[in-house]
């Protein structure tokens, strides 16, 4: 990609399972891990720390993520998925936020926001319309149901529809949503005249619809994220999902989201675990390395200890949702545990990476940067709590 500058150093990560996690896995399971292990060593650890420093998504890997099926690895291969289970799903996420949470998020959105509302929802028109462009990366999309004033409470959404005869006139704006400034189509929520929750398509270059890019973050800057604003667009009725109403298709959606998220945080959990364990064995003081000492083993052995836990989670969360059993509310348990579990690890591999922890010699501060955003968005770490709370308890904490 022209203007990135490709890293010569070796991505040596090689993975860490003291649980034997893989022995519950699949071939088909270990093949695509491995595939997608493979191309991200050579196509994007060598650029990604470029990337994060100039805040440049690396748009180009689209279609090579398609190509190496991360794209709605779960959806069938006739709608442009690939064909495989929840736990793949699972494994592809997994290793691409081992490299970054940005990359990730391009996938995951790409895959669980955009193409599998369409599946679930969408007419058989609108899914050969869209969804093999969407799982080759011909085309982009994105998912709008975070707005300006309502982020934990998109039930109070105020983007909405009018009708006008053979459209819709839709109004509004969405903020947070990856992808947008790049994006060909946004799947996006907004009321009806009746106040019931709509989905529906609409493509970039609709009149009155524009997607302003918001700058200046400082985490997730390998990923691009932007606005949706609507002015009096027109969108025809064929675009809106005939049959979903209220807060059940967006969260379906999410869930499916969050899902991906609980396997990605381990990613960045283990890169960030492997990194200390390899710096803390080279690196001497006091005559002998610091993996020597007590407290970097006690660090090192709390870390791949909380990562046991989590893989174990994961692991079962998967085998439920394959059989159409894992509910919203182990889904929230999970991605709030993952992300919670990375965020710590990051911060502790940063400190036993001493004074190196803070440049980009070492994933270490980009993983920390990029999970503070992940442990808040698609439910934030609050709000998953109250979700394990309402669920165990059976009362609502939320109002």
């Amino acid at each position: 990609m022209e203007g990135i500058v490709r890293s010569t150093k070796t991505d040596l990560y090689a993975g860490h399972d003291y649980y034997g996690v893989d022995d519950l896995l699949s071939e088909d399971h270990k093949l695509a891990r491995d595939a997608v292990r493979d191309w991200v060593k050579q196509s994007v650890s060598p650029i990604i720390e470029d990337c994060y420093e100039k805040a440049v998504c690396p748009t180009h890997l689209f279609k090579e993520l398609a190509q190496i099926g991360a794209f709605g690895p779960s959806l069938p291969e006739k709608y442009g998925g690939g064909g495989m289970d929840e736990i793949a799903y699972g494994i592809i996420m997994q290793e691409l936020e081992r490299c970054d949470s940005g990359l990730r998020s391009m996938a995951s959105v790409q895959g669980s926001l955009v193409m599998y509302p369409i599946y679930r929802y969408a007419t058989e028109e609108q899914k050969m319309k869209y969804l093999p462009k969407l799982g080759s990366g011909e085309f982009i999309g994105c998912f709008g149901l975070t707005e300006p004033d309502h982020g934990s409470n998109p039930g109070g959404m105020t983007t909405n529809i009018v009708d006008d005869g053979d459209a819709y006139i839709l109004n509004g704006a969405k903020m947070w949503i990856t992808n947008s400034p790049i994006a060909d189509l946004a799947v996006v929520w907004a009321k009806d005249e009746e106040g019931k929750i709509r989905g529906m398509v609409v493509e970039t270059g609709t009149p009155g619809f524009t997607t302003p890019e918001i700058h200046g973050k400082l985490s997730l800057r390998a990923s691009i994220t932007g606005e949706l604003v609507f002015e009096d667009v027109r969108v025809p009725k064929e675009q809106v999902f005939p049959d979903i109403r209220g807060l059940k298709g967006p969260l379906s959606c999410l869930s499916k989201a969050r899902y991906g998220i609980a396997w990605g945080a381990i990613g960045a959990a283990l890169d960030c675990y492997d990194s200390a364990l390899r710096y803390t064995m080279q690196r001497e003081q006091f005559g002998k390395p610091l993996a020597g000492f007590q407290l970097t083993q006690k660090k090192l052995a709390e870390m791949i200890t909380e990562i046991t836990k989590a893989q174990l989670m994961v692991w079962r969360l998967g085998t439920l949702a394959n059989d159409g059993k894992a509910t919203p509310a182990q889904i929230s348990m999970a991605k709030r545990n993952s992300c919670e579990i990375a965020l710590k690890i990051a911060r502790e591999a940063r400190q036993m990476h001493g004074g190196m922890g803070i440049t980009n010699e070492y994933p270490i501060m980009r993983h920390m940067a990029n999970l503070e955003t992940v442990l808040t968005y698609e439910g934030t770490h609050d709000i998953h709590l109250l979700i394990t709370g309402m669920d165990v308890t059976g009362l609502n904490a939320f109002k």
